[in-house]
């Protein structure tokens, strides 16, 4: 028998907690609640039962209900509200919905809220999980994926049987954060986190201060990987090729590094003249698939104002993403040797991640870069750092913000916090969430906070003016048209596939 659950009627979260619940069945105010190893005469819950009164018991993988210590099944309509909030399910229609819903529902508490802008636990210091579950339950196009399990409960994943786990929690987390049948205005992410222990080997724990992005590069390219699939074996013995999954067409987009080492200061004129030539002072030219985009925030100034207080710098985001023009070079030491690299975007995703890289390590402590940023909010046209033929291949360059992911405190060890403003599609409004709190907060106040890490959604309805239709070749022979053949990751299905990597563009190594 597999493990049984029982759980108080007052409410308690979605995370495996669900509520007591009064039956007419002869048995008044009943609690059900959480127990392993069956409901034999031997077992805890067998035990509890008699010991404390508590009879109605709820197993969790079959989703019946039993009686104890009788040992019979309860079949009761009035206990569907238990296994729904246990496994909430979603139609394709209530899917596609969800970012024209304007209207708050109410809990069982008695709370409103809107679907999807809920709270989540914090079980000692697990903020920095829950900023990035909250942005990723916004990002459309995998939440769309995620509420409906069909997508992937059958998938052949070719990462194995535990990273598929993460999978499985993370859709029940997606599922309940937008339930519109919650039993308070807050989620607990108890089983999900669980399974990040679990498939990271301890990596991110719960009861420690995490690094942010780290955990969303671990992330994604773990979930990335268990969506991946084998194809159908191709001809000529080939090596097979696997599907894009579903981050990688939302989040991965493409850019092209170019690198340059530096000739030492000490070397001559002639030294120079005779490497200039040789390889390794060569431009070397490589292509990144990317996840997020890096961004580097100038120096804080070392002096104080007149006034003699701390001045905080500002920057435009503008300005920190000129780094990606393919024009702008900068320099990249190591105990070595040094590298000047520039970098090209050739391919923009449906939803852009920038990281502002705050924390700084030097040889003695973590620093933390205290400068605002300046953004707008909506409409950023970021076709701007693609070259032209790039950009005409980009039927929409313009974006908005979706969400702003901010850190509070000092860079230290175990202090800090985090929290993360979200915006609701169906009504337009902005919301504050840290935690278990939720508040409306003026999307004027965004700017002003020490942001960490922002999601961009590319608006379709703001044309790109300089996309150019793919031409239509005509077939003279059969008197069709045929659309010309493009090179892309989806006709290569026959070629050898190498390992990919996202990359943190700053020190050009994996991100995971």
């Amino acid at each position: 028998m597999s493990s049984l659950s029982f759980l108080p009627h007052s409410v308690s979260s979605v995370s495996g907690h669900k509520r007591k619940h009064e039956k007419n069945h002869k048995k008044s105010s009943k609690r059900i609640k959480r127990s392993e190893g069956g409901r034999g005469n031997s077992t805890h819950a067998y035990t509890h039962s008699v010991s404390e009164s508590h009879h109605v018991f709820l197993n969790l993988e079959t989703r019946r209900f039993y009686c104890l210590p009788d040992d019979y099944e309860i079949l009761d309509g009035s206990l569907e509200d238990i296994t729904y909030l246990l496994n909430p399910t979603f139609s394709t229609p209530e899917i596609l919905a969800l970012d024209n819903y304007s209207k708050m529902v109410r809990a069982y508490n008695g709370l409103t809220y809107y679907p999807g802008v809920v709270g989540l636990n914090n079980i000692k210091a697990n903020d920095y999980c829950n900023v990035i579950l909250q942005m990723l339950s916004h990002i459309s196009p995998l939440r769309n994926y995620f509420l409906d399990i069909k997508n992937f409960e059958n998938l052949p994943s070719v990462s194995g049987d535990q990273m598929m786990l993460l999978v499985q929690r993370f859709s029940e987390l997606i599922r309940k954060l937008w339930n519109p049948r919650n039993f308070k205005t807050h989620v607990s992410p108890h089983e999900f986190l669980q399974a990040v222990v679990l498939c990271s080997k301890k990596r991110f724990q719960i009861t420690e201060q995490g690094d942010a992005i780290e955990f969303l590069s671990w992330l994604v390219n773990a979930i990335d990987k268990a969506l991946r699939i084998k194809k159908i074996p191709c001809p000529r013995g080939a090596v097979n090729k696997t599907y894009k999954s579903i981050v990688s067409s939302t989040l991965r987009g493409k850019m092209r590094m170019y690198s340059r080492k530096i000739m030492p200061v000490n070397m001559t004129d002639e030294e120079k003249a005779s490497l200039a030539d040789s390889p390794e002072y060569m431009t070397s030219i490589s292509d990144i698939n990317f996840f997020y985009l890096t961004c580097d925030l100038p120096p804080p100034p070392l002096y104080l104002d007149e006034f003699k207080e701390n001045i905080i710098p500002q920057v435009s985001l503008a300005t920190l993403l000129s780094k990606f023009n393919g024009v702008t070079e900068k320099e990249y030491k190591t105990h070595r040797d040094s590298t000047l690299r520039r970098f090209e975007l050739r391919r923009l995703p449906p939803y852009l991640i920038l990281y502002m890289k705050r924390f700084v390590k030097n040889i003695f402590t973590l620093e933390k870069n205290p400068t605002i940023v300046n953004f707008p909010i909506r409409s950023i046209d970021f076709g701007e750092l693609l070259a032209p033929e790039f950009r005409a291949k980009h039927r929409h360059t313009t974006y908005d913000l979706i969400a702003n992911i901010v850190h509070d405190g000092p860079p230290t060890p175990g202090s800090g916090t985090h929290r993360i403003h979200l915006v609701h599609r169906g009504t337009g409004k902005w919301f504050e969430l840290q935690d278990l709190h939720v508040s409306e907060v003026l999307p004027q106040m965004i700017p002003l906070s020490e942001t960490l890490i922002q999601v961009w959604a590319v608006n379709k309805s703001i044309p790109n003016p300089s996309f150019v239709e793919p031409v239509k070749v005509i077939d003279e022979e059969i008197g069709e048209e045929t659309k010309p053949e493009v090179k892309t990751d989806e006709n290569e299905e026959c070629e050898e596939i190498k390992k990919e990597e996202t990359m943190d563009t700053d020190n050009n190594k994996p991100q995971d």
